[in-house]
């Protein structure tokens, strides 16, 4: 499947935009990958939500194989009657899409979250320290400097 099947397939599914990659082709929409082509044949989107029903179909794994086995993604095969009737690709490309955004909302949590807890840790670090050096009688670093200064002046 080449880039122009590709686009008269989802031709129905309103402003998408389709990427080269992995040796086949990313679907993206509102800047969201939820579908991707691989092997002449297209995989959708899915979460925690959405897979009971792609289950519910026996549709299968995107799979493949990497340096650490084989990988089974959260892409699933989409089904043969969505290539022959528009209203049923929009549909199932509505569930990939909304699973798209779900994901995409959860990534950005775990990064927030990932980075006030390593701005927390440095934080708490620097506050441990420098309570180690009051109480230690130690006089702050920029303290040291400017006194190392002025005693090379005079």
């Amino acid at each position: 499947m080449d880039r122009r099947d590709i686009e008269d397939l989802f031709r129905g599914a309103g402003g998408i935009q389709i990427k080269r990659m992995f040796g086949g082709h990313g679907v993206f929409a509102d800047g969201l990958m939820f579908a991707l082509e691989a092997g002449g044949e297209i995989y959708l989107k899915t979460d925690s939500e959405s897979l009971p029903v792609f289950e519910a179909r026996g549709l299968k794994p995107f799979v493949f194989e990497s340096s650490r086995g084989e990988m089974v993604t959260s892409y699933r095969l989409l089904p043969e009657e969505a290539h022959e009737e528009p209203a049923v690709l929009r549909e199932w490309c509505e569930l990939a899409r909304l699973s798209a955004q779900r994901a995409a909302k959860d990534k950005s949590k775990r990064i927030g979250r990932v980075h006030a807890a390593a701005a927390k840790k440095l934080m708490n670090g620097a506050s441990a320290s420098a309570k180690t050096s009051a109480r230690a009688g130690a006089k702050p670093a920029s303290a040291r400097r400017i006194k190392k200064k002025q005693h090379l002046k005079d």
